[in-house]
């Protein structure tokens, strides 16, 4: 199976359903890693163009470390709008070059609204990409639509899951691949006294105590019309 898992900003994913596609690679499945924004926003002294270099490169080692081929839309922090149809076009390119049979993306009602537009520039991107007569400039055939999960939230607020998936097999190349992100982690200790990789180890965990596992990851199936399937897809 081919798994596309969508992104806002560098490192989301990592947070979100990262063991969760190791997983998949280590059961032969094929794995694609997207971001749409750049991460330019996300510290205090570095500037934002220098910081979407350092983040682009530090989401690319991460999809390394998993095995995953790693995309990027470029789109500013705070300038993701799930509506722009440029962000959409490109989004819809990388659709129909990888070809997924499943899309693993934020939650609708996720904590902040970059997270919620790239929900939305997703569910549109893979609409569009099945479009024949979308974009007749992209090389290609068109991608049929496919099944769209919703990843967890930032530390679980407002987010139930339905379904889990162990990744306590997996839990130590999450955080490896998360480690990458040295930007965001060491910025996060110095001015904001977080251990971050230690945060995601425990939201982990305690997703782990709620199926009995000792790692998880939770996440919820999307319920529009035709984004509906009778097959188990997750791990």
């Amino acid at each position: 199976m081919k798994i596309l898992a969508v992104g806002c900003h560098p490192d989301d994913l990592e947070i979100g359903c990262f063991g969760t596609l190791a997983r998949y690679v280590d059961e032969g499945n094929e794995v694609a890693v997207c971001n749409i924004a750049n991460g330019n926003m996300g510290h205090v002294v570095i500037m934002p163009d220098e910081l979407a270099e350092i983040r682009e490169k530090e989401a690319k080692a991460a999809a390394d470390v998993i095995g995953a081929k790693h995309y990027s839309v470029g789109t500013g922090d705070l300038h993701v709008r799930g509506d722009d149809q440029e962000v959409i076009g490109k989004l819809a390119r990388v659709v129909r070059d990888f070809q997924p049979e499943l899309i693993i993306t934020h939650y609708e009602l996720d904590y902040m609204d970059d997270h919620i537009q790239a929900y939305r520039a997703t569910f549109n991107a893979t609409f569009a990409a099945s479009l024949p007569h979308y974009d007749l400039s992209a090389e290609g055939p068109v991608a049929p639509l496919m099944p769209i999960i919703h990843m967890d939230t930032l530390s679980g607020v407002g987010f139930i899951p339905t379904e889990y998936v162990d990744i306590t097999q997996y839990i130590e190349l999450k955080l490896k691949a998360l480690a990458c992100h040295e930007s965001q982690i060491k910025w996060m200790l110095d001015h904001d006294h977080i251990d971050f990789l230690d945060f995601v180890r425990t939201c982990s965990k305690a997703r782990g105590y709620q199926c009995g596992a000792g790692y998880a990851e939770g996440f919820r199936p999307n319920l529009n019309y035709l984004r509906l399937t009778t097959k188990r897809l997750l791990p």
